[in-house]
């Protein structure tokens, strides 16, 4: 059963935030979308969206363990999200680049994180409306004490992106001349390696384990497709992010559909428009006579 929708935004909106779940959701949607952003502008700069996803999917089998022994499921995402990130980060360096060998291996932790949630699903008693939830996402039963842990969280790691935000900048595009520059890039990749793991423990409350990217990787791709220049890119991959959660939110609450296939489909759109809009740009700016010459 849904909510009626009488096409009167104001009144739609007031109805929709009388019930405190949704005011949750949409401060802790806000929060991941303001987090996601500048996490998924470098995770997309790095070209570590594999490695993201990995770190989403092992909170799965953290969150589904949390379930079974009936303990806090943040506690399990965080737990399980961040352990993987030190395994990450301890392959071979350069492997964060994309390459084979830790493609390969990252690949090898995902599925064994797959394995083992279904484990913990199975015996906790099978799917059920909570695990569906951490597989799809939900904005049902976000608590007042879960948003404070996920803006705590958001701020913590925020604080830490932005005091390594340049040097990270200067790794993720010519890490060896950055490397030659005695910039610890090493460290730096393990550094955001753990950031992106506490983000995707994050985001994951919102869009699931499996969706991930409609939060993650779109906001931040769609930018990137439109500028070059990272201040403008993380503020834009921001806006994008909170038009994706809100629209999302508020779709989820008048329709039967679930939150992810909207953050999905919204997102793709914006991702879909922004590819055709630079292309159509360029065009016109190439078409435009020369001053100049005129």
């Amino acid at each position: 059963m849904t909510a009626a929708f009488s096409w009167n935004l104001i009144n739609d909106i007031r109805d929709m935030w009388s019930l405190p779940f949704m005011v949750n959701a949409f401060r802790a949607g806000t929060i991941a979308a303001v987090l996601a952003g500048p996490v998924g502008w470098f995770m997309v700069l790095r070209a570590q969206t594999f490695a993201g996803h990995t770190l989403a999917l092992v909170g799965l089998p953290g969150a589904s363990a949390a379930v079974w022994l009936g303990v806090w499921p943040l506690a399990g995402y965080y737990t399980f999200a961040v352990a993987a990130a030190l395994v990450v980060a301890a392959l071979p360096a350069g492997a964060a680049r994309g390459h084979s060998n830790e493609s390969a291996a990252v690949g090898t932790v995902q599925a064994f994180a797959l394995a083992t949630g279904m484990l913990f699903i199975t015996l906790y008693g099978g799917f059920s409306g909570a695990t569906n939830a951490l597989l799809f996402g939900t904005f049902l039963g976000i608590t007042s004490a879960q948003v404070a842990v996920l803006a705590g969280c958001a701020a913590a790691v925020l604080a830490v992106l932005t005091a390594i935000g340049r040097p990270l900048l200067f790794a993720s595009i010519d890490p060896d001349v950055a490397a030659a520059r005695s910039v610890p890039v090493r460290g730096l990749s393990v550094a955001f390696l753990l950031l992106l793991a506490l983000t995707t423990a994050e985001v994951s409350q919102i869009t699931g384990a499996l969706l991930i990217f409609a939060l993650l990787v779109l906001p931040a791709a769609t930018a990137q497709r439109l500028t070059a220049r990272p201040a403008y890119g993380m503020v834009l991959a921001v806006v994008f992010g909170l038009a994706v959660i809100w629209t999302s939110l508020f779709a989820g609450y008048y329709s039967p559909y679930p939150i992810g296939f909207w953050t999905t489909t919204i997102g793709f759109v914006l991702y879909a428009a922004a590819s055709g809009v630079r292309p159509l740009a360029e065009r016109l700016l190439a078409r435009r006579p020369d001053p100049v010459r005129a």
